[in-house]
């Protein structure tokens, strides 16, 4: 009936590569592009009258490799990724560009983006519609604890903290640049605010009322499994766009037209 075995799945060359991390996974998958694409190419030439100029073995490689990368069930941005790497390259190379335009290019995005390759979370700002959903989620009799893990640039904590004076409000970001960006923020603007560099995943969500995450779908599992295991009852766990496999959210709240869901869980 085309069930594939679990002994089959095992000893499948493309199951022992998904446990690789996708960076290196991406790497392999351009390699594995670019050979095949050559090697066409060069079959090709040798029986039809045909050259096949540069440009269009580069545009057949970069489409390869996106379409292998959303085969395998990679996110989004590594089709963006796949597909735009190749051919930057090539533009570089032929517009003769300094190496270190390169340089400052790889500096940028790794204080951006830091640990993307490994954590899978890339970085989401969310939308200023989702301000007076969360605001109105938080009991107005009462200070609470709040985090955002993941918190990029700060917006919707420095919001938060603004409107609850009484309240405690705090994001933990690990990438460098989105952290330093929130940090000096709050400096700047005298808030109580607080913003920590630093994974999620090492840190204990015991003492938060409301856990806020805008992470990516590989998170969501592992995500879950913390905050059953940590936090307290009656605490509650917010997620925009991306829901729990297997978990039935409590509060699924519109935050607007074209605007992702705003998920809640009661813990």
């Amino acid at each position: 009936m085309g069930v594939q075995s679990d002994h089959d799945q095992a000893d499948s060359p493309l199951a022992d590569t998904k446990a690789l991390p996708p960076a290196l996974q991406a790497l392999l998958i351009q390699i594995f592009s670019l050979l095949i694409c050559v090697a066409l190419a060069v079959l090709l030439a040798a029986a039809l009258p045909l050259n096949f100029p540069l440009y269009t073995i580069i545009i057949a490689e970069a489409v390869l490799a996106a379409v292998i990368s959303w085969l395998r069930g990679m996110d989004w941005w590594w089709w963006c990724i796949q597909f735009l790497f190749p051919i930057a390259v090539v533009v570089f190379l032929a517009f003769n560009i300094s190496p270190s335009y390169f340089l400052v290019a790889f500096f940028f995005l790794m204080v951006l983006f830091w640990s993307t390759y490994r954590t899978q979370v890339p970085y989401y700002p969310s939308r200023s519609s989702l301000l007076p959903h969360i605001r109105d989620l938080l009991p107005a009799e009462q200070p609470v604890r709040f985090i955002d893990i993941g918190s990029g640039l700060g917006g919707l904590v420095l919001s938060l903290a603004r409107i609850r004076g009484d309240s405690q409000f705090s994001g933990v970001e690990i990438a460098p640049l989105p952290w330093v960006l929130s940090y000096l923020r709050a400096r700047l603007t005298r808030s109580r605010a607080s913003f920590f560099l630093q994974n999620y995943l090492e840190m204990n969500l015991q003492a938060y009322d409301f856990v806020f995450a805008y992470l990516s779908p590989a998170a969501m599992p592992a995500l879950w499994q913390k905050a059953k295991s940590e936090m307290r009852a009656g605490s509650m766990l917010l997620s925009y766009e991306f829901v729990i496999p297997g978990a039935e959210p409590d509060l699924c709240i519109n935050t607007g037209d074209n605007a992702p869901i705003l998920y809640a869980w009661r813990i």
